[in-house]
């Protein structure tokens, strides 16, 4: 073959294999194309949008990477257009690419994401249940493919999920199985799962706190603090020291409470979660639970939110409270109703309503001697029996030296003067009675040889006396003595 021949030949060749490989890309070109455009009308027409995803995976020869963002886009818009029953078909389909289609990291992360981006969604009973599918579908799947990591985040949002639904025994048994997953075979935690369990940690703190189960939150509590293997999102951070508060107020441990509503208000915002400004308004009602002169939004991490009008009405509340403005506290109570709709400020704010009640009234009675409860009542705008209440126990504590005529609902104020008068005359009746009590307590005996000598120096005979009246007349002639000598002393104690 000539020099020439063989030239002809390797260009001939050469030209054959670069048209076959020019064909191959333009075929992955033109689907990357279509996907594309889907994505441009997926902004105008959802519907189109989705028959246009749909298409590409059957454009490819094999499962391939084109199909799997294009079923991934199609779910999306079909959950949102509520079709249910398509978007459940169209993610088993999508889960048969993950095991050969693409990688495993890449696949994983799609997933997960595809579950976080439909737990956003879950308004309705049908869009639950929906979810529900998706988690069966995605554990079998990735047990199979023996992919822990994403099994334990798949039941860990479907514990989030069972809990939502407050289905507190399916919770406890989904819990008991994920702690099994993340611990070794001695039972204790494995480090190496520490953030998962951690996690589990926090679903297990917030259904004993919504239970009321304190006896079970205090010991996970404490032992969700002890983790130390774990980075967790600071979420899971946010949601454990929530909840803590929440205990410690229950044992109005308001201290520890303010505490914990701090550090959570700090993670939530650190992770960028709405929940921050619910947990603020918690550290705002510590605040005047507590009886602090402090202002809350001192910190460097709290400042930002002063202005903020989602907590205006909690803001207000503090400022009437630390001014002891009952009328104020009272207004802003009246016209924000929403602020009562949260059950734990609701169930924590009668505390703080009761003090500032109570200083109102202190303050107000504190001038006069007597006065109406109705009157009271009246001026604080509240019911006369709370009124009544409130003035019976601080009578009881002892900040208010009165009494309570209930039948003509008066209150009588004593005078302080007159009432350390009384009590410093009776101290002294007192020590006259004791005294007397010593010295006469053998006066009998005594008086007895006292009479029988004066009568002999006198000359006169004790046998004269009737045996009938002697001892008599003696006797009573003693205790006239002794009660003419009593009278004295507490003549001169009276005056």
């Amino acid at each position: 073959m000539s020099d020439d021949d063989f030239m002809q030949a390797s260009d001939e060749e050469y030209d054959f294999e670069y048209e076959d490989e020019e064909d191959d890309d333009t075929g992955d070109v033109d689907i990357e194309n279509k996907y594309y455009n889907a994505k441009q009308t997926k902004a105008t027409d959802s519907e189109e949008a989705v028959g246009q995803f749909l298409a590409i995976p059957a454009l490819e020869q094999e499962k391939g990477e084109w199909g799997f963002k294009s079923l991934k886009q199609a779910i999306k818009l079909q959950f949102k257009l509520q079709h249910f029953q398509q978007t459940i078909e169209n993610y088993k389909e999508l889960l048969t690419y993950v095991k050969s289609a693409v990688t495993r990291n890449y696949s994983e992360k799609s997933i997960d994401n595809m579950l976080n981006f439909i737990e956003k969604g879950s308004d309705s009973p049908a869009a639950v249940e929906c979810i529900e599918q998706f988690y069966s579908l995605t554990l079998q799947c990735f047990q199979s493919t023996n992919n822990e990591r994403l099994w334990l985040k798949t039941n860990i949002k479907l514990a989030k999920l069972l809990l939502d639904r407050k289905d507190y025994q399916a919770v406890s048994r989904k819990l008991k199985e994920l702690h099994r997953a993340c611990q070794k075979e001695d039972g204790s935690d494995d480090p190496s799962k520490g953030t998962y369990s951690l996690e589990i940690y926090a679903l297990e703190i917030q259904m004993y706190s919504e239970t009321r189960n304190n006896n079970q939150l205090k010991v996970l509590y404490q032992r969700a603090l002890k983790v130390r293997s774990a980075v967790p999102h600071p979420k899971i951070q946010g949601i454990i020291r929530e909840c803590g508060g929440k205990m410690h107020m229950s044992e109005e441990n308001w201290k520890n409470a303010q505490s914990d509503f701090f550090e959570s208000f700090r993670n939530y915002d650190e992770a960028g979660d709405l929940r921050r400004i619910q947990v603020l308004k918690y550290l705002l009602l510590t605040t005047m639970l507590m009886k602090s002169d402090i202002n809350p939004f001192d910190s460097q991490e709290t400042k930002p939110y002063k202005s903020d009008p989602r907590i205006a009405a909690m803001t207000d509340l503090v400022d009437a409270y630390q001014r002891d403005d009952i009328y104020k506290y009272e207004d802003v109570l009246h016209t924000n109703k929403d602020l009562l709709a949260d059950p734990f400020i609701a169930e924590n704010i009668d505390e703080v309503t009761r003090n500032m009640r109570t200083k109102a009234v202190l303050k107000l009675i504190a001038p006069y001697t007597r006065m109406r409860l109705s009157w009271v009542a009246k001026s604080l705008r509240i019911g006369e029996a709370e009124v009544q209440d409130i003035l019976s126990y601080l009578i009881v504590d002892g900040r208010v030296q009165g009494r309570i005529d209930e039948h003509n609902s008066t209150l009588e104020i004593e005078s302080l003067a007159d009432a350390r008068r009384v009590k410093t005359i009776q101290g002294l009746a007192d020590s006259v009675g004791e005294l007397f009590a010593s010295v006469f307590k053998d006066a009998d005996g005594f008086r007895h040889a006292v009479v029988d000598t004066s009568f002999a120096e006198l000359g006169g005979e004790v046998s004269s006396f009737p045996d009938s009246l002697r001892g008599t007349s003696l006797r009573s002639a003693g205790r006239q003595r002794r009660g003419n000598l009593k009278s004295g002393f507490v003549n001169m104690a009276m005056h």
